[in-house]
C-alpha cells in the first residue's frame, strides 16, 4: 500500500529567534505525521492517545495544538489533498470522450490506491462530524463534475447512464473491489475497465 508522504519540520530548522514558535509548529508536524502513519497502516480510527505515543508528545499537547479530533482529520485532508489534487485535475489524455474516461480511470485508480485507508478512516468519522460530511459530498461533486465536463452533450442526457459511470469511476467501487473483496490492484483496474468499457458501448452519441 502506498502511503501519502509528509515533510515534518525538522529540529535542525527551528531558528533560535524563536524557538518557542518553532518549536510548536515541529510538535504539530509530530502529529500530524502521527496520525498520517497510523491511518496510514490499518487503524483507520485512531484515539488521540495512540496518536499522541506515536508522535512522542502527551495527550495535551495534542489538544494544545487541535481543539478536536475533527481538526486533526482535517488537517490530514489537506496534505493528502494537496498531493493527489493535481493528478485528479490534470486533463485526460485521449482523441474521444472515451478515451478520456479510460484514462481518468487509470489515474483515479492510481490515486484512489494511495489515499484508500485515509478516505476509509474518514468515512468512518463523517457521520460524526459535519465538516468531514461536507468535504465527503464536495468530492463526490468533484469526480462528478470532472466526469461530466468530458461527455458530449448527447450523451449527458442519458442520466441514468451517466449516473452509472460515476458509480463506476467512484471511490466507493474502487474500495469494494480492494478493501472488501481484497482483490489485487490490477485485477481491481481490469474491473472498472471492463465495466466502464461496458457501460460506455451502451450509451448512444445520436
Amino acid at each position: 500500500m502506498t502511503n501519502v508522504s509528509y515533510k515534518m519540520t525538522s529540529r535542525s530548522e527551528v531558528p533560535l529567534t524563536d524557538g518557542r514558535r518553532e518549536r510548536s509548529r515541529y510538535s504539530r508536524s509530530k502529529i500530524v505525521a502521527a496520525m498520517l502513519d497510523l491511518v496510514g497502516k490499518g487503524d483507520v480510527a485512531p484515539s488521540a492517545a495512540r496518536v499522541a505515543e506515536v508522535a512522542g508528545v502527551g495527550l495535551r499537547s495534542v489538544f494544545r495544538h487541535f481543539d478536536d479530533m475533527d481538526e486533526l482529520y482535517r488537517e490530514m485532508g489537506e496534505v493528502i489533498e494537496a498531493q493527489v489534487m493535481p493528478i485528479i485535475l490534470q486533463p485526460p489524455t485521449g482523441a474521444t470522450w472515451r478515451e478520456k474516461l479510460f484514462d481518468i480511470a487509470d489515474r483515479r485508480a492510481m490515486v484512489f490506491e494511495t489515499i484508500l485507508p485515509y478516505r476509509i478512516s474518514a468515512n468512518l468519522k463523517r457521520f460524526q462530524s459535519p465538516y468531514l460530511m461536507q468535504d465527503y459530498r464536495r468530492m463526490l461533486r468533484l469526480e462528478s463534475d470532472t466526469i461530466g465536463s468530458y461527455l458530449p452533450a448527447t450523451v449527458k442526457a442519458d442520466v441514468a447512464g451517466t449516473h452509472g459511470l460515476n458509480v463506476i469511476l467512484s471511490f466507493q467501487t474502487w474500495r469494494l473491489l480492494r478493501h472488501d473483496q481484497e482483490l489485487p490492484f490490477e485485477d481491481a483496474k481490469s474491473v472498472v475497465r471492463r465495466l466502464l468499457g461496458d457501460a460506455m458501448a451502451g450509451m448512444s452519441e445520436d
